[in-house]
């Protein structure tokens, strides 16, 4: 159906905690393992990263290595981009998720008028801005800058002159304007946000499907109701991050685990639902860290699963 190309974006300098780098290779060594060859059926490119960064010195706490997030994010666009031009389908497998921001902008730019609309499967809202961010870490904010959404009304940080800089072009990569309207973004499973980004959700009534709601009224039935609500758009992205699953249930591989999130199945079902309506351009795995798992290769295991399982059809 789909002549799927990988997109491997091993960086993890936006997150908080290092190791979703290996995230990728995880993933790979959970394929080998069960001596499932899909990584070696799908074409793959690899973008290059700035994780040696990490030992130096954050001079821009607000946002920390925000420069080399542009720098990742228009590479990681830029890939997506190409991918998009020759008929391709960019399946990005990513470390941390501030290189969302990239893989929008590269939708974008392929398709600079298309109306996009954004699936976003994850425990975590990611609409701060560095004015309202309380840790500074990257991969909170990706869709505040896809947006262009500073949400000064929220502000709790001064931010330098560089800063200021660097975000501004963070929120212009691809095109200088939004990349999509936030009545086009459905969140699924987020369940961990602070004040400014709960605030943003209600002004510009985006709609958050909780694990708790999919279950009580049917998942067929919410997901019927959030793809009729993308109908109109001419492009989707979908960004699956593994910290959207039960930490408790799964495992905790992943920066920054959250409870009560939802089964794998489920992730395979939402997905799927999605992938049914033809209009997915491009989808996103991020946020698996090894390292950080307490069940041996659990995460990765399981991202893998739902990789294959929905894709597995389409190449």
């Amino acid at each position: 159906m789909k002549n799927i190309r990988l997109v491997k974006n091993r960086s993890d300098i936006g997150a908080g905690t290092r190791g979703a780098d290996m995230g990728i290779d995880a993933m790979e060594i959970a394929a080998i393992n069960i001596e499932n060859d899909f990584f070696n059926r799908i074409p793959a490119i690899n973008v290059k990263t700035h994780n040696e960064t990490i030992y130096n010195k954050v001079t821009q706490s607000f946002a920390k290595r925000i420069g080399f997030v542009v720098e990742q994010c228009n590479r990681v666009a830029n890939t997506v981009q190409e991918v998009l031009q020759n008929k391709e389908f960019p399946l990005v497998l990513s470390g941390d998720h501030s290189s969302a921001l990239g893989t929008i902008s590269g939708l974008k730019a392929a398709n600079p008028n298309a109306k996009l609309g954004v699936v976003w499967i994850d425990a975590h809202a990611d609409l701060h801005s560095p004015y309202t961010s309380p840790s500074g870490n990257v991969h909170g904010m990706p869709l505040a800058a896809a947006l262009q959404e500073d949400n000064m009304d929220m502000r709790i940080n001064a931010l330098d002159k560089d800063t200021i800089n660097s975000w501004n072009q963070l929120k212009n990569i691809g095109t200088t304007a939004p990349k999509f309207l936030p009545e086009h973004l459905i969140y699924f499973g987020v369940r961990d946000t602070e004040a400014a980004e709960n605030a943003l959700i209600v002004t510009k009534n985006i709609k958050n499907y909780a694990v708790s709601e999919m279950r009580y009224r049917g998942i067929d039935v919410c997901l019927k109701e959030a793809t009729d609500k993308l109908g109109d758009c001419d492009a989707i992205y979908i960004t699956f991050d593994v910290d959207s699953l039960d930490c408790d249930y799964v495992s905790r591989g992943t920066g920054t685990p959250v409870s009560f999130g939802f089964r794998p199945d489920e992730i395979k079902h939402i997905i799927t639902a999605f992938l049914k309506t033809d209009k997915v351009k491009c989808m996103e795995f991020t946020e698996v860290n090894p390292l950080l798992d307490n069940k041996a290769n659990k995460m990765a295991e399981t991202a893998f699963d739902v990789l294959n399982t929905c894709f597995n059809d389409f190449h």
